[in-house]
């Protein structure tokens, strides 16, 4: 057992500084997927590991999208190793044999999520969430449901279950980036729209996007050229405005 510091400090080096320099990297299988098993942040920096280790030496892990699926929860969305995160997440669902309930799964969480993510936040995720749908045409069936949410008494999908397979998320429909559209971030309702066309077969470039901040989103807005508008107005009379206002007859402004 390490302290939770000792923890990080070891795995957010682990996958460049010691794998690559191990005559055996497999030896460090136990303790990635001990690390990977214990949550939070650490689980999020066991994955950069536990990827060298499945891609590069054949590590076997039954249930790692079991738990993967896990760590999607509010503060994903909030994390400092928010890119790493969804940069490593993304490379584990492009393979196009992942079976359509487990990709389904992934989408409605990271978007029922998002119902409550910055719009930083926001700007990587649908794209992200686009891509699937370009990589799984199977799940399109979420977004081009007969009838869409309105024909749904209730949302089949269930959040809370731990197995993707049992979250029923091929049977919902993806009301939530529906609900995006009118986001108050008029770029957030622009990207949650794209949805509602046919989708380019090309793939979003998703790695501009990850590590966006607040602080730059706002810095965009304020360099943006301001459009002079146009107002017409009526010239205000008396005291309070109002026509025929009995002080407008006694009161002037001028």
């Amino acid at each position: 057992q390490l302290p939770t510091g000792l923890y990080k400090k070891v795995l957010v080096i682990l996958h460049d500084s010691v794998l690559p320099y191990m005559n055996e990297p497999t030896l460090m299988m136990d303790f990635l997927t001990v690390a990977y098993g214990i949550g939070g942040a650490i689980s999020l920096l066991a994955l950069n590991g536990l990827f060298i280790l499945i891609h590069q030496h054949n590590l076997e892990y039954p249930d790692f999208y079991k738990k993967l699926y896990s760590l999607l929860d509010p503060s994903i969305y909030h994390v400092k190793y928010r890119a790493r995160f969804f940069h490593l997440t993304d490379l584990f669902l492009s393979s196009s044999h992942l079976p359509a309930y487990l990709v389904a799964a992934f989408i409605k969480r990271l978007s029922r999520l998002a119902l409550t993510a910055p719009p930083e936040s926001l700007l990587m995720i649908i794209p992200f969430i686009c891509n699937l749908f370009r990589r799984h045409p199977a799940c399109k069936v979420l977004v081009h449901r007969p009838g869409g949410p309105g024909d749904m008494s209730e949302d089949p999908y269930i959040m809370e279950a731990e197995e993707p397979s049992e979250s029923r998320a091929l049977e919902s429909s993806l009301w939530e980036i529906q609900s995006l559209q009118n986001h108050y971030h008029p770029d957030v309702a622009k990207a949650a729209a794209v949805l509602n066309q046919s989708l380019s077969e090309m793939e979003d470039d998703i790695s501009g996007l990850l590590e966006l901040s607040g602080y730059e989103l706002f810095d965009r807005e304020v360099k943006k050229k301001a459009i002079d508008v146009p107002l017409e107005f009526e010239q205000i009379r008396g005291l309070f405005g109002k026509k025929n206002d009995i002080f407008a007859e006694h009161f002037s402004l001028d």
